[in-house]
Order: C-alpha cells, then sequence, then structure tokens
C-alpha cells in the first residue's frame, strides 16, 4: 500500500477529519490534502508529525515507501 493511501485510511478509521489532523500536525489543509492525493511526497519530519498526531507508530508508515 502506498504511503498516501495508507495515511487516508489510518485517518478515517480512527474518525479524524482532514481539518482536525491539521491542527494535530500543525501543516495546512492544502498540503495534507497533496499528500493523502499522491501529489507531493512527505519528508521523514512531515512523517513523523502524521504519525504522533494518528497515534501510529512512524514504522507501519515508512515500510510502505521502502
Amino acid at each position: 500500500m502506498r504511503i498516501e493511501i495508507l495515511i487516508k485510511k489510518v485517518r478515517e478509521e480512527k474518525g479524524i477529519t482532514l481539518s482536525k489532523l491539521c491542527e494535530l500536525t500543525g501543516m495546512s489543509k492544502g498540503h495534507l490534502s497533496r499528500i493523502e492525493n499522491g501529489e507531493t511526497m512527505p519528508t521523514i519530519l512531515t512523517i513523523e508529525r502524521i504519525a504522533v498526531a494518528l497515534k501510529v507508530d512512524s514504522k507501519k508508515l515508512y515500510k510502505t515507501i521502502v
């Protein structure tokens, strides 16, 4: 599974809106939307911030890009 699909899947499974994820990560809605739509690749720091916000092990997200 590609990272953008996994991020969106986990977010939706946890009932977190994109707006809420923005609040939790401090990132803009546009930036997170571009990540989830596969328009931009998140940096390692961004992946870490998203993982913390979603309360998932960042390794779960990293293994999709290795």
